[in-house]
C-alpha cells in the first residue's frame, strides 16, 4: 500500500536572555555543574517565581516574525511529572492562553513556495540535565539549566517529508538568529527538534497514529530518524500490525529510533493554572513598541539582495544564510563603492563570488587545533576583514593585481595569522610588522613588498610575448596557419614567464596583434 507522510514539528528555542525565567540566575553555557541555581530553580518550598521580561519581550518579537497573533491575555500552567532532573515535580509552561497563536513561515520546496502552519508559541523554563556518562554505576544531576527560558513552537501537521520538516528547521533556525533571540546552537542544546510523524494511506483524510522522535540535535540527525521512522511504520503497516503511540529516541550510533516511553496525553500531565503566577497581560503598545525593533528578516534580505546587488538566487541563499555572512558581505561592498565612484549593483556579483568561493573556502580549512585537526571557522572569526578583502577587490579592479595573485594573497593573509603551515618551499609573504606582533601589514604592504603588482607596461609585456614566440615557433606556425586554439596555448605560456603577473586583458590584446605577425 502507498502510504503519505504526515509531519508536525515542535521547537525548543533557548532564549538568549541573561537570567532565567523566573529567578536571577545565570543561563550561560558551560559552568561548573549546579554553580548557577538558587532557592527558586531548586524549588525550595516557600519561594515564588517572577517573570522575565526580557523573556516575554522575545517571545513577542518571534511571534510576530512568525506572523502570529498576539494574545492580549496568557498565563503559565503547571506541567506536572516527576523526573530526576525537575526539582520541583513540576514544570512551568503555558497550557490554554499561549503568548503566541496562528501564525505561519514559508518554505520553498522544488521551486514552489509552501505555508507551514504554526499552532502555537509558548513560554516555559527549561529542566535540568541528567548525567550518564563516565559515571560507574550512577547518574548525576546538574540543575544548572533548570529554569532556563525556552520558546516551545509548534506547527500543524502541514509537512509531507522528512525534506520539508528540514526546510522548515531551517528557516524557523535562520530567523530566530537573525531576531537575536536564540543562538541557534543544536549541539549545546540551545535548539531542539521533536518531529512527530504519522503515515496514513495516500489519499486517506484521517491521521494515522503519531510517534514523536526525541534527542535530536542537527539537521542531519533530524532528517535521518524521519527517514528511518518512516521504514519502520512502513514495514509496521505492511505486515499488518498497528503504530503505537509512543516517544521514541534517535540512536545516532546505531542509526535507529528506539522506544522511550509510551505517549502522553495532555491530561496525563495534570495541568493547572500555576497559583503562585497572576495571568500576563499584554498590551497593543508593547507589542508595537517590539514590532520597532524587528530586523530585516531573512526573506526580506534575500529579496534585497536580489535588487539592490543584482545577485542571482543561488548567491542570496548563500549570503543570507547566515545574518554574519550577510554583514560581512555588505560591508565589503559598501568599502568598495565609497573608495570608488561606482554603484554597489556593480560591485555585488565579484564581491559575492569571493566571499562564496575563495573566502568561505579558506574559512573551511579551519584552524589547527590542539589535536592537530583543523575545525571549520565561521565568519565572525575570518582573520581578513570586510575592508581588507575590499582593499583587495579594488587591487584587482584597477589592474593592479591579476585574480591569480589576489587568491595568492588572501591565502597568504589567512596562512600567516591562523598559523597554518606552509608547503614544503613555500616562503610566508607576510609577516607581523616589527616590534607590532599583532599588526599585519595591509593588501597594498603585501603586494609592493613582494612584488606582486601587475605588469601593464606594454614594451615589458612585448619582451616577454617576443621571447615566448621565440620559444615555440611549431605553435606559432599553427596559429597563423588557422589553428585559432593555440591562442590560449601562448596565454599560458605569457603568464606562466611572468609568474602570473601580466595584465591577461593587455597580453591577449598584444597577443592577437603580434601572432598576427
Amino acid at each position: 500500500m502507498a502510504y503519505e507522510v504526515v509531519i508536525g514539528l515542535e521547537a525548543h528555542a533557548q532564549l538568549l536572555t541573561a537570567s532565567k525565567m523566573f529567578c536571577g540566575c545565570s543561563t550561560a553555557f558551560g559552568a561548573v555543574p549546579n554553580t548557577q541555581t538558587c532557592p527558586v530553580c531548586l524549588g525550595m518550598p516557600g519561594v515564588l517565581p517572577v517573570i522575565n521580561q526580557k523573556a516575554v519581550e522575545f517571545a513577542i518579537r518571534t511571534g510576530l516574525a512568525l506572523n502570529c497573533t498576539i494574545a492580549p491575555t496568557n498565563r503559565f500552567a503547571r506541567k506536572n511529572y516527576f523526573y530526576p532532573d525537575l526539582p520541583k515535580g513540576y514544570q512551568i509552561s503555558q497550557y490554554e492562553l499561549p503568548i503566541c497563536q496562528d501564525g505561519w513561515v514559508e518554505i520553498g520546496q522544488n521551486g514552489t513556495a509552501k505555508r507551514i502552519r504554526i499552532r502555537r508559541a509558548h513560554l516555559e523554563e527549561d529542566a535540568g540535565k541528567n548525567l550518564h556518562t563516565g559515571i560507574a554505576g550512577a547518574s548525576h544531576v546538574d540543575l544548572n539549566r533548570a529554569g532556563t527560558p525556552l520558546l516551545e513552537i509548534v506547527t500543524k501537521p502541514d509537512m509531507r517529508s522528512p525534506d520539508e520538516a528540514v526546510a522548515y528547521l531551517k528557516k524557523l533556525r535562520d530567523i530566530l538568529v537573525y531576531l537575536e533571540v536564540c543562538d541557534g546552537n543544536m549541539e549545546e542544546g540551545s535548539l531542539r527538534c521533536e518531529p512527530n510523524l504519522s503515515l496514513r494511506p495516500a489519499g486517506s483524510k484521517e491521521f494515522g497514529t503519531k510517534v514523536e522522535l526525541k534527542n535530536i540535535n542537527s539537521f542531519k540527525f533530524a532528517k535521518a530518524a524521519m527517514e528511518y521512522e518512516i521504514k519502520r511504520q512502513t514495514k509496521v503497516l505492511d505486515e499488518g500490525g498497528k503504530i503505537v503511540q509512543e516517544t521514541r529516541l534517535w540512536d545516532t550510533e546505531k542509526g535507529e529510533t528506539v522506544v522511550m516511553r509510551s505517549k502522553e496525553e495532555a491530561h496525563d500531565y495534570r495541568y493547572f493554572p500555576d497559583p503562585d503566577l497572576v495571568p500576563l497581560r499584554i498590551t497593543t503598545e508593547t507589542v508595537e513598541e517590539v514590532r520597532k525593533t524587528l530586523p530585516e528578516l531573512p526573506e526580506a534580505m534575500h529579496k534585497r539582495f536580489m535588487e539592490e546587488y543584482g545577485l542571482p538566487e543561488y548567491d542570496a541563499d548563500v549570503l543570507t544564510s547566515a545574518k554574519e555572512l550577510a554583514k560581512f558581505f555588505e560591508d565589503t561592498v559598501k568599502a568598495q563603492a565609497e573608495a570608488t565612484s561606482l554603484a554597489v549593483k556593480e560591485l555585488g556579483k565579484e564581491t559575492s563570488n569571493w566571499v562564496m568561493v575563495e573566502l568561505i573556502g579558506l574559512l573551511n580549512k579551519g584552524k589547527p587545533g590542539k589535536d592537530g585537526l583543523a575545525e571549520p571557522l565561521s565568519i565572525s572569526q575570518s582573520p581578513v576583514s570586510p575592508k581588507e578583502l575590499a582593499d583587495l577587490l579594488l587591487m584587482k579592479r584597477k589592474g593592479d593585481i591579476s585574480g591569480t595573485i589576489g587568491k595568492t594573497v588572501l591565502e597568504e593573509m589567512f596562512s600567516t595569522r591562523l598559523g597554518w603551515t606552509l608547503p614544503p618551499g613555500k616562503q610566508a609573504i607576510s609577516q607581523p610588522l616589527p616590534d607590532q606582533p599583532r599588526v599585519y601589514p595591509s593588501v597594498d604592504q603585501i603586494v609592493q613588498s613582494r612584488a606582486l603588482l601587475q605588469v601593464s607596461d606594454e614594451g615589458a609585456l612585448e619582451k616577454i610575448i617576443d621571447e615566448v614566440m621565440a620559444k615555440n615557433p611549431q605553435q606559432l606556425a599553427q596559429y597563423r596557419g588557422g589553428k585559432e586554439q593555440v591562442f590560449g596555448f601562448f596565454v599560458g605560456q605569457v603568464m606562466k614567464a611572468s609568474g602570473g603577473k601580466a595584465n591577461p586583458t593587455k597580453v591577449n590584446e598584444l597577443l592577437k596583434r603580434k601572432l598576427a605577425g
